[in-house]
């Protein structure tokens, strides 16, 4: 079987949209399409239902999708862990979760870099399940993450704190307040979003109904197209609005506990890259709306 169609068949489960999905993996939609053809004619089974205006999972693609997620973490992992050559302490790989620290990204980077300029970095992209397993299994070295609370084995430094939006489709009522409250959506349909652990779905409040669902999405990323697609709500952070515009979805402040983003790492590794990664985080939590210098890095932090 193609590894890579396994992979284009999730993308497709997440963003329930040819386009988008073959973007998220670099290609035209017309190449993509033929993978999932030659998949579903592999596998004798037909995975998503398309309509000129809709895809959907059929029953048998609901079960691929679940099977597909499980061998693909396992095979990453695999890789991961048996890469060729020797570690190079001056490497990082860091995980970033949906839009990382949205603007202040590259200021992070900068703290970095004016701390060790020979440290480098190659990226992973992290989802909302694993966030947290993905750096305890060593698959990358640093992540950017939802923090809600102490996790065995990982050490935090917060950085950013946004509030909460609830994603909610353009064409409903709930598109035209200027704000919302817990009280404003009760009874309103959730999307089933994936989170890792139960203080996740503390946070995720009115949103945490569908979290242990076999399909819940995984990627912040593909929230709004699919928000869109079912009409139904979901959570995401303020600066979602910002990185995942799309035009059938309002981005509505949601009353409730922010959004806490953190930069968190394996709490045995005390790589001098590691701590200044950690450092720099704690810069970044310290001058939070504007860029940093060398003049601040010089500094102690309070």
């Amino acid at each position: 079987m193609d590894i890579r169609a396994l992979r284009y068949a999730v993308t497709l489960a997440e963003e329930l949209h040819f386009g988008r999905a073959a973007q998220r993996h670099y290609i035209s939609p017309q190449p993509f399409g033929r993978h999932i053809q030659r998949l579903e004619h592999d596998l004798g089974a037909k995975l998503f239902d398309r309509t000129s205006r809709r895809v959907t999972l059929t029953p048998d693609g609901e079960r691929l999708i679940a099977q597909a997620r499980t061998l693909l973490t396992a095979l990453d992992s695999l890789t991961d862990r048996h890469a060729d050559g020797p570690s190079d302490p001056h490497h990082l790989t860091l995980g970033v979760l949906g839009f990382g620290l949205a603007e202040r990204g590259t200021d992070l980077v900068q703290a970095v870099h004016d701390l060790d300029p020979g440290i480098a970095f190659s990226y992973a992209e992290l989802d909302l399940a694993d966030q947290y397993d993905a750096i305890r299994g060593h698959q990358v070295d640093v992540g950017i993450v939802q923090y809600v609370g102490p996790v065995d084995g990982l050490v935090f430094e917060q950085a950013l704190t946004m509030p909460r939006v609830a994603v909610v489709p353009a064409r409903s009522a709930l598109a035209e307040a200027d704000h919302l409250t817990e009280a404003d959506v009760v009874g309103s349909t959730w999307l089933p979003t994936a989170f890792p652990n139960s203080a996740t779905a503390a946070w995720s409040g009115p949103a945490a109904d569908g979290a242990h669902h076999r399909d819940a999405l995984r990627s912040p990323a593909a929230i709004p197209a699919a928000v869109a697609t079912t009409g139904r709500l979901a959570l995401h952070a303020d600066a979602a609005g910002r990185f995942y515009p799309h035009p059938g979805v309002r981005f509505v402040p949601l009353d409730g506990p922010p959004v806490q983003i953190a930069l968190a790492t394996r709490a045995t590794d005390d790589r001098p890259a590691v701590t200044a990664v950690r450092q720099a985080a704690r810069y970044l939590r310290a001058q939070p709306d504007r860029c940093l210098t060398r003049q601040d890095l010089d500094q102690p932090v309070v």
